[in-house]
């Protein structure tokens, strides 16, 4: 499944890119992953030159979110309680950088955006 159009990929491997050389950044998220049939939700800002390991806000629904890294191609495998895949919110228009969302998300136990 592809989860980032082209210009996204691009915007997240740049990222990824200046993380590597160890560049302090907090951009806002290029892209939301959800699950529709459950509260797990990923915001995306970098991608590893791999084009797999993306890193950004992880949230599982289970509370407890996280920074930290996911595999794309391990998304594939994701399903909901009712079997519907992880997708992309084609309607998600960040509003902050990923540091004040992970605040947020860390606080409320969840991302609320």
């Amino acid at each position: 499944m592809t989860y980032l159009t082209e210009t996204q990929r691009t915007q997240m491997l740049a990222n990824g890119a200046a993380r590597a050389r160890g560049e302090i950044i907090d951009p806002y998220p290029i892209v939301k992953l959800h699950t529709l049939d459950a509260g797990a939700v990923w915001l995306l800002v970098s991608l590893d030159a791999d084009g797999d390991q993306a890193y950004g806000l992880c949230d599982a629904g289970t509370g407890f979110p996280e920074l930290g890294t996911v595999s794309l191609s391990a998304l594939d495998g994701v399903r909901g309680p009712r079997g519907l895949r992880v997708v992309a919110d084609s309607h998600f228009k960040p509003r902050q950088s990923l540091s004040a969302y992970a605040a947020e998300a860390m606080r409320d136990g969840s991302v609320n955006d």
